[in-house]
């Protein structure tokens, strides 16, 4: 297959046909649910036009656009409704994305190998290793801070951490999202969240 477009790295955001978001897809995974008739409808910025082999009955050869946005049939009731209690998986990149690359104890933006998970009650204290309890923090504030409180150690935390949402979640996950992309999951965060807060500037 060959594409109008030269960078097939560019992730397809897949929802179900309610419009819940899913997870991220490459363009292979996105042309079999269109050829497997698992799209709904899609929307957002077309990413590919990729043409496959000639129909020997017809002499048309096949044509796949593909979107930055499709949704697929099936919308499980459990699957949302367990959705609302759900719990993402804690990774050192989701959690230093969450909190923006910033330590949360001088400010400071790092690069990801230069900052490090804190426990904000120390694990030897009774802290859990949980997304409530943990941030970004620079090698210096975590070594400065040790096996103490922020309180006790003088060291006063930025922002109050939180356990992201699902939708929230595949935004963390993302490697290079695209505005409409951005916009779509957006709908879908809590406007509570810090998260909801910085997209809403990004996209302004």
């Amino acid at each position: 297959m060959a594409a109008f477009v030269y960078d097939l790295s560019q992730e397809v955001l897949r929802t179900d046909a309610a419009g819940m978001p899913l997870e991220w897809i490459g363009y292979e995974d996105a042309v079999k649910l269109y050829y497997l008739e698992q799209v709904a409808y899609s929307c957002g910025t077309l990413l590919y036009r990729l043409h496959g082999g000639i129909c020997a009955s017809t002499g048309r050869q096949s044509l796949v656009d593909v979107n930055s946005i499709i949704a697929t049939y099936g919308n499980n009731h459990a699957l949302a409704k367990a959705r609302e209690h759900y719990v993402p998986p804690l990774n050192n990149h989701t959690l230093f994305k969450r909190d923006a690359n910033l330590c949360m104890y001088c400010g400071q933006r790092f690069s990801a190998r230069e900052l490090s998970r804190e426990h904000v009650t120390p694990l030897s204290r009774g802290g859990t290793d949980n997304w409530n309890n943990v941030v970004a923090a620079c090698k210096r504030c975590n070594n400065h801070k040790a096996g103490r409180t922020p309180e006790e150690s003088g060291m006063q935390l930025l922002a109050v951490p939180f356990t992201p949402n699902h939708a929230e979640y595949i935004f963390l996950k993302g490697r290079r999202i695209l505005a409409d992309q951005m916009e779509f999951l957006l709908a879908h965060f809590p406007r509570t969240s810090p998260l909801h807060k910085r997209l809403s500037q990004m996209l302004a």
